[in-house]
């Protein structure tokens, strides 16, 4: 569960759980134990069972095809897992970063349209994928369905909320990150974004300087 603290952040909560589950399954039990202890111990706060074979519907409605699967929290992960990276998960719940590293691991291995679905389900998760804007080290795919997802929400309310951060980008010290940054800045539709767009007219990268002009073009 996702919680807004008084800045309109998030901020973490213990979070619930909701394990899928079937007789067949030979990971399951493993799976239920270790969520079980950890509904004991508190580390979730409440943990529900659904077996697939008698509620088809849950599986169907979640779009589940594997199992085991979980969710604790926003973090939905299927297969095999310990107890220690149920935990880790269960940490980073409801937290900016948590979940910032489950849009890089959902993106890294080809997963997004899960997260285009989530943020445009709900918006202001879109600042998560802030940190990897500004990872010029981040993998080619995961930079470049980042710049899928900003692209949906171009002249969004969700992404100008975000232009105080990137004008920061724009004045990052790699190349890669000023220019999407500027590429971002663009997108925003918002006259707000001309200052630090104007500013990397003068960039020392080419690549920068051009494509802080054609943004600066599409704001008119």
């Amino acid at each position: 569960m996702l919680m807004a603290d008084a800045g309109g952040g998030l901020m973490a909560a213990v979070p619930d759980a909701l394990l899928l589950v079937v007789a067949s399954c030979p990971h399951c039990p493993a799976v239920l134990a270790s969520l079980s202890a950890m509904a004991k111990d508190g580390d979730i706060g409440r943990l529900e069972v659904v077996n697939v074979a008698v509620h088809p519907e849950v599986a169907e409605a979640l779009g589940v095809r594997s199992l085991p699967w979980v969710r604790i929290g926003p973090f939905e992960l299927s297969g095999s897992r310990s107890r220690a990276e149920f935990e880790e998960w269960a940490r980073r719940a409801g937290s900016a970063e948590g979940m910032a590293d489950y849009f890089h691991t959902l993106l890294k291995d080809g997963e997004l349209p899960r997260v285009r679905d989530m943020i445009a389900a709900e918006p202001a998760l879109l600042s998560a994928l802030l940190p990897i804007v500004a990872n010029p080290e981040a993998s080619i795919n995961v930079r470049i369905g980042a710049s899928v997802i900003f692209e949906a929400q171009a002249g969004s309310p969700a992404l100008r909320a975000l232009l105080p951060q990137l004008a920061e980008l724009a004045a990052h010290g790699d190349a890669r990150v000023r220019a999407d940054a500027c590429f971002y800045l663009g997108l925003s539709g918002a006259a707000e974004a001309r200052p630090a767009l104007q500013r990397c007219l003068a960039d020392a990268n080419g690549d920068v300087r051009d494509i802080a002009t054609d943004a600066l073009a599409e704001l008119g």
